[in-house]
């Protein structure tokens, strides 16, 4: 009985550590300009822009394939202002900026 609890415990540190390493060496980074356009659309996922959902929007506009915010219809114009303002100031993982238009 404790020999079988001491393997656990030695097969879970093992696995635990392979875990732990995977996740330093095979992270996936991020681009937090995706999820901060996403909450500045309206959020109504109507597919009315071409893509599915406003996520897949978001990933258009940040990455230079939507020129145009006005592309998003159900959206106000603040709202458009407000994206193209913030990706005008954001600058992404490898330092450049998205230029869109309203």
């Amino acid at each position: 009985m404790i020999q079988a609890i001491i393997m656990m415990l030695i097969l879970g540190a093992i696995l635990g550590l392979g875990l732990g390493l995977a996740n330093q060496f095979l992270a996936v980074e991020v681009d937090e300009r995706v999820e901060k356009v996403t909450s500045l659309l309206p959020g109504y996922n109507c597919g009315s822009c071409g893509y599915p959902g406003c996520s897949g929007m978001a990933e258009a506009i940040v990455g230079g394939t939507v020129k145009s915010v006005s592309a998003c219809k159900p959206s106000k114009p603040d709202q458009r202002q407000a994206i193209v303002d913030y990706l005008s100031n954001s600058e992404g993982p490898n330092g450049e900026k998205v230029t869109v238009t309203l």
